[in-house]
């Protein structure tokens, strides 16, 4: 069971605002649910990173002196 929607104030650019706010009609959807939609993308691809990060924690790193010199070794620079 959810809680009660929370009101918010967001501030768009103009230009987003108006590009939402025909996106919203067109797809007969409000601005909220659109908003809301692309938030809760925003924040499972950031959760799908951080278990990414964790999976990798062990692997070995290189600085981007190394990662430019075996470029250049591979001949991609």
């Amino acid at each position: 069971m959810s809680a009660a929607p929370k009101r918010s104030t967001v501030y768009f650019d103009a230009d987003i605002h108006q590009a939402l706010r025909l996106k919203a009609a067109v797809s007969h959807r409000s601005v909220s649910e659109l908003v809301n939609e692309a938030v809760r993308v925003a924040l499972q691809e950031d959760q799908e990173d951080l278990q990414a990060f964790e999976q990798r924690v062990n692997e070995p790193t290189m600085t981007y002196e190394e990662l430019l010199d075996d470029l250049k070794r591979h001949g991609k620079i």
